[in-house]
C-alpha cells in the first residue's frame, strides 16, 4: 500500500485540532458537499465503530451451525479462511474508495464517479438502493437476532420459561428505542460508546474464550479439521460448502459502515482506510480463534437440548463446557451486550446511508428525510425513519422464523450487491489508467460525476492493485450467488429462501420510482457549492 503525496500539508498528531479540521471541510467542499455534521470521530472510535459492526466473533457464535451444517467442522475452517481472504481484498478497494471520496453516500457515490457519463443515473441509483435495502435489513436483522438471543438466555437460566415469538418483538422494540435514544443524543457519546465497545469486544473475547478452552473436553484435531458434512443434501460436497460458506460472509458483513459516518471523522480520507484495515485485520483474528475454540469444544450434537431449544448451540456448548448454569449464562451475557451495543452503530450507519441518498434526491421524501438538525448536527428524521422500519420489520417476527432469515439473506445480498458495483467500476477504471497520481488545483471539484479522478492517500499500486481488486469482484460474485440459495435441496415452501424475490421485488418497485420520477430529479451526486 502506498500514500499519495499531495502539495496539501500532511496530516500529524502536531497539527491544531482547527487545521486538521478545516482542511476536511475543505476536502469536503472540493467534492461539491456542505460540511453540516460534527466531526466527532476520531481513529480510535471509528476502529471500535467499525469493528463492533464487523462483529465477527459475535456474528460467528450467532450463526455457525450454517457452515457445519453445509460443510462440516473442516468446512467451516476453510469457509472462514476464504471468507477472510476475499473480506480482505474487499476491503482494500473500498478503503481505496473511501480515501479517494470520504463522503456518507459511500457506494453511490462512487458509482456514479466511476461510470460512464451516459449510464451515471441509472448505475448510481440502482447501486443507492441496493445499499439503502442492504442497511436497512441488516439493522432489522441485527435487532431480530438480538431478541432471540436475549430469549434463549432466559432459556438458559430458566428451563420453565416458554418463549413466545411476541415477546421477542417486545425485545427487539427495546433494543431498538434504546439505540435511538443514543444516537438522538448526538455529540460525543457515541464516538464514546463505540471506543468503549471496542475494549469490551476484545476483553469479551478472552472472557469467552479462555474458560471455554480450559474447562471443556476437547475434541481431536481431525475431528475438528477433516470432518466434512453435506446436512442439506446437495449433490456435491463442494456445493454444500459453498452454501454454508456464505454465513461468513455475514459475520463479516458491514464492511462500509465506517464509511457511511465520513462526514463525521476527522482527517477522514487517512483515518478511515486505516480503521478499515485494522478492523479486517482484528476481527479476522478474533473470529478465526472463537471459531477454532468452539469446533474443538462442541460435542457432536452442538450443545444438545439447550442448543436447540434456545436456537443458539453457543449456550448449550458453554454449559457443557461449564457445567454452570451461571458461569455459561455471564459468558452468554457478554455476548448479547455486545449484539445490543452494536446496534448504536448498525443505526448510524444506516441511518447516515439513507440521509445521504435523500440529500442527492434519490429516495421518495428527500426533502424531509435530508434535513439535519441545527441544534444536534444530526439527520434525525433519516434516524428516526431507519429504526421505524425495522420497528415494522420486527413485527413479522411474530408470524415466521423462516421470513426473517430471508431478511438475514437480503442484508447480504443488498450490502455485496452494491461493492459488487463499485468494485467492477474502480476495476476498469484503473486497468485504463483512469485515476490520477495527484491533483494541483486545490480549487477544482475533483471525484464526483464528470470531474476528474485522483487517488487517495491510501491505494494498493501497481498489478498488486489489479490483482487485489480482481479477486475482490471472484469474491462478492460467489457471495452474492450462494445468498440466494436455500439451506437444502428440494425444500419446501417454509424452507425456501425468497430473499431473491424480495429484493427483487424492491428493487422493481425502485426502477418504477426511477422510471416515473427519479430520473427527472436524480442527477447523482449533487454539487451543492462550487469552488
Amino acid at each position: 500500500m502506498t500514500s499519495n503525496e499531495t502539495k496539501r500539508p500532511a496530516s500529524g498528531a502536531s497539527q491544531p485540532v482547527s487545521s486538521v479540521r478545516e482542511r476536511d471541510d475543505a476536502q469536503l467542499q472540493r467534492m461539491g458537499k456542505k460540511p453540516v455534521l460534527k466531526r466527532n470521530f476520531g481513529i480510535l472510535s471509528i476502529i471500535g465503530f467499525s469493528c463492533t459492526i464487523l462483529g465477527t466473533w459475535e456474528g460467528l457464535l450467532g450463526t455457525f451451525t450454517s457452515p457445519l451444517t453445509n460443510g462440516g467442522s473442516g468446512g467451516a475452517i476453510y469457509a472462514y479462511i476464504f471468507g477472510w481472504i476475499g473480506t480482505f481484498a474487499n476491503f482494500v478497494v473500498l478503503a481505496e474508495l473511501a480515501s479517494m471520496a470520504p463522503t456518507a453516500g459511500g457506494q453511490y457515490h462512487w458509482a456514479a464517479m466511476l461510470a460512464p457519463a451516459k449510464y451515471m443515473k441509472f448505475i448510481s441509483f440502482v447501486t443507492g438502493w441496493f445499499a439503502v435495502l442492504g442497511w436497512q435489513t441488516a439493522f432489522a436483522a441485527s435487532a431480530f437476532l438480538t431478541g432471540s438471543m436475549i430469549q434463549g438466555a432466559a432459556i438458559l437460566g430458566n428451563d420453565a420459561y416458554n418463549a413466545l415469538p411476541w415477546q421477542a418483538t417486545l425485545i427487539c422494540w427495546c433494543s431498538l428505542t434504546l439505540a435511538l435514544a443514543i444516537n438522538l443524543v448526538g455529540g460525543k457519546l457515541l464516538p464514546r460508546a463505540e471506543t468503549f465497545l471496542l475494549v469490551v469486544h476484545i476483553a469479551g473475547f478472552f472472557a469467552i474464550l479462555i474458560p471455554l478452552v480450559v474447562m471443556a473436553k476437547h475434541n481431536t484435531k481431525e475431528q475438528v479439521f477433516l470432518s466434512f458434512q453435506n446436512g442439506g443434501g446437495f449433490k456435491t460436497q463442494g456445493l454444500s460448502w459453498f452454501v454454508g460458506m456464505t454465513t461468513c460472509a455475514f459475520a463479516f458483513g458491514g464492511a462500509d459502515g465506517a464509511v457511511h459516518m465520513a462526514e463525521e471523522i476527522e482527517n477522514a480520507s487517512r483515518v478511515l482506510p486505516q480503521a478499515l484495515m485494522i478492523s479486517v485485520g482484528l476481527n479476522g483474528c478474533l473470529g478465526f480463534g472463537i471459531l477454532t475454540a468452539m469446533l474443538f469444544c462442541a460435542s457432536p450434537d452442538l450443545g444438545g437440548k439447550l442448543g436447540k431449544v434456545t436456537g443458539y448451540p453457543y449456550m448449550g456448548i458453554f454449559l457443557e463446557a461449564t457445567n454452570s448454569v451461571s458461569g455459561s449464562l455471564a459468558m452468554s451475557a457478554i455476548v448479547i451486550v455486545i449484539y445490543v451495543l452494536a446496534m448504536m452503530g448498525l443505526l448510524a450507519a444506516s441511518s447516515r446511508q439513507l440521509w445521504s441518498f435523500s440529500r442527492d434526491r434519490g429516495v421518495p421524501g428527500w426533502r424531509w428525510l435530508s434535513r439535519v438538525s441545527t441544534s444536534r448536527h444530526l439527520p434525525v428524521h433519516a434516524i428516526l425513519v431507519s429504526v421505524t422500519i425495522s420497528w415494522l420489520l420486527a413485527i413479522i417476527r411474530i408470524g415466521s422464523d423462516v421470513a426473517m432469515e430471508d431478511i438475514v439473506s437480503m442484508a447480504i445480498s443488498g450490502i455485496y450487491l452494491s461493492y459488487l458495483v463499485v468494485t467492477i467500476l474502480l476495476f476498469i477504471r484503473r486497468v485504463r489508467g483512469d485515476i490520477s497520481l495527484s491533483n494541483d488545483r486545490d480549487d477544482e471539484i475533483i471525484n464526483v460525476p464528470g470531474a476528474k479522478l485522483v487517488w487517495g492517500p491510501f491505494r494498493c499500486p501497481g498489478i498488486l492493485g489489479i490483482i487485489i481488486n480482481g479477486y475482490a469482484i471472484i469474491y462478492i460474485t460467489i457471495i452474492v450467488f450462494f445468498s440466494f440459495w436455500p439451506s437444502k435441496m428440494d425444500p419446501k415452501i417454509a424452507e425456501m429462501n425468497w430473499s431473491i424475490l424480495a429484493i427483487g421485488g424492491a428493487m422493481f418497485l425502485a426502477i418504477l420510482y426511477y422510471v416515473f420520477r427519479a430520473r427527472h430529479i436524480y442527477a447523482g451526486p449533487v454539487v451543492e457549492i462550487s469552488l
